[in-house]
């Protein structure tokens, strides 16, 4: 069966009782692949044009490109465009060519067909067991709210959500990395709880000892901050965002654990990575401004680097907690009058870190890229965030009032409880892994 104008795809299946395989035949054009033996060493030639990624805010980055590899199982990976799937590797029989330069590919694989739906597993999702992901979950960290393991309900219902989506916005907050030893602010265990204040945008701008504090407690912390790794979650998400299902990736999170694990979120509240000139608007590495600040102290950064931090998961550093914008809390003996901190070397100007502070606005470029997503969405998923901040709920009502699905998963209370109708109370690490391994999360037919 020959295709329309290279619009449709014309598919058809059959099953054998006797290998209890599903054989199915595939019209794909305009592909070029070249075949040596029985192995592919060329990508298809094709873009996803249907979900394009959307341009990065800060520091472009773009995924590396995916080998094709020819394992010893026999397992063929093709790539097109951001879409991955796997078969079972074709044999010079399976290839036949058309008229009109297409080819008709045999596979022998679990592939399901729904109309012009291709259902195909996502690669590195597969968990057989529901106790490996369990297991990957330290429950007894202090950073992670207590809740119980998500039920069978609430994974179909996640599934569903995700299933029928062709055009998703996610927006994920500090509960996606309280797994990662990263607390949230206002969980039961969050850095509220304990009576901690955050540093305020006025506060940071007119005052040079607010200025000090912040700066000592962020290089005292940014070992452990950047040692945290990203959780079964951030990979869940990524894997659905290279398989083209994210149409964009919204994360309040400063911390980068999105791109470590292959993402590339807008991030609407900036990034502890970079630091900017308040004056200038200059912006450079955080590393180098780490090195900075080592130079400027010796004695009291020699005395730092000799303590102990602990792991990722502790909140032994300096007997203090960490924060969730990547700062310990010390004594202010430590940094009330000694500690030194370089400025601009363009204009003398104040240096901060490139986040949003608490009582400052989300920059003008990002709040509107968000916004359009998030009127263009058919489905709008909320992952580990209160939504309390205006610049956060704004989006999931712009969504719900454009007539978007909406679901969220969180452990407590939320803004949107009152409008969103699928509301589940779980860990994400938990819950996303389990719903990728439910089955196929449908990718639309090329």
């Amino acid at each position: 069966m020959r295709s329309k104008k290279g619009k449709e795809r014309a598919t058809h299946s059959f099953h054998n009782p006797h290998s209890r395989c599903l054989f199915l035949f595939v019209y794909i054009p305009r592909l070029s692949f070249s075949l040596t033996g029985n192995a592919i060493d060329t990508v298809p030639h094709i873009s996803a044009a249907s979900n394009p990624s959307p341009p990065p805010i800060t520091e472009p980055h773009s995924s590396p490109s995916i080998p094709v590899p020819a394992d010893s199982l026999g397992v063929m990976r093709k790539v097109l465009g951001s879409l991955i799937t796997d078969f079972g590797r074709p044999t010079s029989e399976n290839w036949h060519l058309t008229k009109k330069g297409g080819r008709l590919v045999l596979f022998k694989g679990c592939v399901r067909l729904v109309h012009t739906t291709c259902q195909i597993s996502v690669p590195g999702t597969s968990l057989r067991n529901d106790e490996k992901v369990l297991s990957n979950i330290s429950r007894d960290k202090k950073t992670v709210p207590d809740a119980d393991p998500p039920n069978t309900k609430d994974v179909h219902l996640l599934y569903e959500f995700l299933n029928q989506s062709t055009k998703l916005t996610v927006l994920t907050g500090a509960g996606i990395s309280t797994e990662c030893g990263i607390p949230d602010y206002r969980s039961p265990n969050g850095a509220y709880s304990s009576g901690f204040k955050p540093i305020t945008h006025q506060e940071f701008l007119h005052s040079s000892r607010a200025r000090r504090r912040y700066w000592a407690r962020s290089y005292a912390g940014w070992r452990r901050f950047t040692s945290a790794q990203p959780s079964a979650a951030h990979t869940a998400l990524a894997t659905l965002d290279k398989a083209g299902r994210i149409d964009l990736m919204i994360t309040q999170n400063v911390d980068r654990l999105h791109h470590r694990a292959g993402s590339n979120p807008l991030e609407i509240h900036g990034t502890v990575y970079t630091v900017i000139c308040i004056n200038c608007g200059y912006s450079f590495c955080r590393s180098i401004f780490q090195d900075q600040l080592k130079a400027l102290n010796p004695k009291w950064a020699e005395a730092i680097d000799n303590l102990d931090h602990g792991n990722p998961g502790s909140d032994k550093s300096f007997g203090m907690k960490q924060r969730p914008d990547g700062d310990i809390e010390i004594d202010e003996r430590f940094w009330e009058e000694d500690f030194i901190i370089p400025t601009c070397h363009k204009c003398n100007g104040v240096l901060k870190p490139d986040v949003v502070f608490f009582g400052d606005n989300v920059p003008k470029d990002r709040a509107d890229m968000a916004m359009k997503a998030s009127r263009r969405c058919d489905a709008f998923l909320v992952l580990g965030s209160s939504l309390m901040t205006m610049s956060a709920f704004r989006l999931i009502r712009a969504a719900h009032e454009a007539g978007a699905a909406t679901a969220i998963v969180n452990i407590g209370v939320t803004r949107a409880d009152d409008f969103v109708p699928l509301k589940i109370n779980a860990r994400l690490g938990e819950i996303l892994p389990r719903v990728l391994n439910m089955g196929s999360i449908s990718i639309p037919a090329l």
